[in-house]
């Protein structure tokens, strides 16, 4: 047997068993989801649900459609506790607003590519080093939460006092609005949208962005910016993240302050959250 032909058949073998491999985990995950789908919703669950603000609020049928996949994401995702143990009220609790926010759209199993959910008891500390003129600077900060790839982090102490409570913020519809706008390939403001609505997007988002960034740079005349915070002005990311969290936990104050906001966020959501909390 020539050298060739030996190599050929070498990567002929791996390509076969990366290919084999594909279909077991793709076989597996089919099966994972007929099985998430075959399970009953406890009434265990619904008891957390009821706390919330907006499962209550829902229909009957959205309901039914977001137990289907909060089952679906609970058992097709990777749930791990560093230093608390993951509860299936953690599990349901950020399952729901994770797939509050895809309620309305045609996907049958919530963020598809997601594969794992970090669980943190408190506020997390990280380390960044900086490098400038060869001079290495150490910065420690606190996180709530972070979306990066494959994996979301998220801090229970927050998450669940916002979860139970409307308030301004919340953090795992935070964390999850990320993975959204990542849906695309880019982290930038801008989820997957249809062409024919991008520019009245992107027009209206930015518009609003750049008049924070300017009220943030200056710290005066705040007046409704203030409703979404200098957190907001970070990026364009953070923004969308941002104003995603006031469309779920405050939705009045940000139709009557930002209306054109507003309206394009329950476009892209097709929920329209003022009318569903007012009830």
């Amino acid at each position: 047997m020539s050298y060739y032909l030996a190599l050929l058949l070498v990567f002929a073998g791996l390509g076969f068993s990366i290919i084999a491999l594909w279909m077991f985990l793709q076989i597996r995950k089919e099966e994972n989801i007929k099985k998430a789908l075959a399970m009953p919703f406890k009434d265990e669950y619904r008891n957390y649900l009821n706390k919330t603000a907006h499962y209550p609020e829902l229909s009957q049928e959205d309901k039914e459609k977001i137990e289907h996949s909060i089952m679906l994401f609970t058992h097709t995702k990777e749930f791990i506790g560093a230093s608390i143990e993951v509860s299936a009220e953690i599990k349901v609790i950020i399952a729901f607003y994770a797939c509050l926010l895809l309620l309305h759209k045609t996907q049958t199993n919530c963020y598809d590519n997601l594969k794992t959910i970090i669980i943190y008891p408190s506020a997390v500390a990280f380390e960044n080093i900086n490098a400038a003129n060869g001079i290495y600077t150490k910065e420690k900060f606190l996180i709530d939460g972070q979306s990066a790839n494959d994996t979301v982090i998220i801090v229970w102490h927050d998450a669940k006092k916002e979860a139970y409570h409307l308030r301004h913020d919340n953090v795992i519809v935070h964390e999850f609005a990320h993975e959204i706008d990542f849906m695309d390939g880019e982290i930038d403001g801008v989820p997957p949208i249809e062409k024919s609505k991008y520019d009245e997007w992107t027009n209206v988002l930015f518009h609003d962005y750049k008049k924070l960034s300017d009220v943030v740079l200056k710290n005066r005349e705040w007046g409704k910016y203030k409703l979404l915070g200098s957190y907001a002005a970070t990026n364009e990311a953070e923004f969308f993240a941002v104003v995603s969290e006031r469309f779920f936990e405050t939705p009045q104050s940000l139709k009557k302050h930002f209306p054109e906001l507003y309206e394009e966020l329950k476009s892209f959501y097709n929920i329209d959250t003022a009318n569903l909390l007012n009830k």
